[in-house]
């Protein structure tokens, strides 16, 4: 029997390394891929030379796809319009569904592999009464990143598999040992890997300046506190870099671009008893047609909450915690759980506080 063909995406890391070592294993027939981006190797993200070495060892052949200008339009482009318009995008939600994903279903057409295969610590499985498949988390709960997979539709889940989903970070270092790959000890990148520096207002400012204009620094009563370098220098729940010496911490309420102002205030007024999503991908169900109790995550280190989903007549959801939640920032992305389960999620258009009328909104709302 012919083996099954699975098309790898190696990132030249310990853990795409390990996933196609497995795959060869297990009996698949590996090809493996590196997306280029054009970013820096030491990113982490985008290792060419090293995928190659680590396709070399395993006897499988490798291929490199340009996707420079793609990245560029999709990814870095508009993560620099959401900063210049005061939201804090996660652009690696972004390019998992519309960059990665995408183009790897695609040369897997071309290669005729049945399957694409990543290092992501997150499970997939087909639910038979749902008729769908559903998005787990990883079983290594620290280096769980289902909430980065939230997007994925149900053709790339379909055709997906993720072999670390069951293995620890730990463990896969150990396999990676044991076969030799050099990767094995390779440190993680922490950061966006087109900005290994951290220095995001200087992108965003090369593209839209206008986030480099200095500004008014208000309370939430309108009060002028002082001046802001740029609204691409902030964002929600900061309290660093504010350059204001009034006695008491404050922190970034929200961000106003209209008046490119920055609002600010205490510690509650950061908290937000809700938020409103819109761009909404159900995962794991077909639908929310009436209020459902989830778990929430607002940030992807942020830790869950006990939330209820409202759906909305425009298709956005409205979310209400069961406690006040900090420094809830559009432009985020929040993702709902049941238990293990993905159920799915959106962006964070708005936080919302009490006594505004958002609520009034739901069907079925409180």
């Amino acid at each position: 029997m012919k083996a099954m063909r699975v098309l790898v995406a190696m990132s030249g890391g310990v853990d795409s390394s390990v996933a196609a070592a497995l795959l060869k294993e297990e009996g698949y027939e590996v090809i493996g891929v590196t997306l280029d981006f054009g970013v820096r190797v030491d990113s982490g993200c985008c290792g060419v030379e090293s995928a190659k070495r680590v396709a070399g060892k395993l006897g499988v052949p490798h291929y490199t796809l340009n996707l420079k200008d793609l990245f560029h339009r999709e990814i870095v482009l508009p993560f620099c319009r959401e900063y210049s318009l005061g939201r804090t995008p996660n652009p690696c939600i972004r390019c998992n569904r519309t960059v990665k994903f995408e183009v790897l279903l695609r040369k897997a057409g071309e290669f005729g592999a049945d399957l694409i295969a990543t290092g992501h610590y997150a499970r997939v499985e087909f639910d038979r009464a749902l008729g769908r498949y559903t998005l787990k988390k990883g079983v290594d709960r620290a280096k769980d990143q289902s909430y980065m997979l939230y997007l994925l539709t149900q053709e790339q889940l379909g055709r997906a598999t993720f072999p670390l989903g069951d293995l620890t970070k730990e463990e896969v270092r150990a396999i990676a040992r044991r076969m030799g790959l050099h990767t094995a000890g390779r440190p993680e990148s922490q950061e966006i890997c087109f900005v290994p520096d951290g220095r995001y207002p200087e992108l965003v400012g090369r593209y839209f300046p206008e986030a480099l204009r200095p500004g008014p620094i208000l309370d939430t009563e309108g009060e002028v506190l002082g001046r802001h370098k740029g609204i691409a220098y902030y964002t929600v729940g900061q309290r660093r870099g504010l350059g204001l010496a009034l006695g008491r911490p404050l922190y970034v309420v929200r961000i106003d671009p209209e008046r490119n102002a920055i609002v600010v205030g205490g510690k509650d007024e950061v908290l937000a008893e809700g938020l409103l999503a819109s761009d909404v991908n159900l995962v794991s169900v077909p639908e929310i047609s009436e209020p459902m109790k989830v778990k929430a995550k607002v940030r992807y280190r942020h830790p869950e909450a006990d939330a209820t989903v409202f759906p909305l007549e425009d298709g956005k959801l409205l979310v209400k915690f069961s406690e006040p939640q900090e420094a809830v920032t559009p432009g985020q992305s929040v993702v709902f759980y049941l238990g293990d389960v993905v159920v799915g999620g959106g962006t964070i258009e708005e936080a919302w506080r009490e006594g505004e009328e958002v609520a009034s909104r739901a069907q079925g709302g409180p």
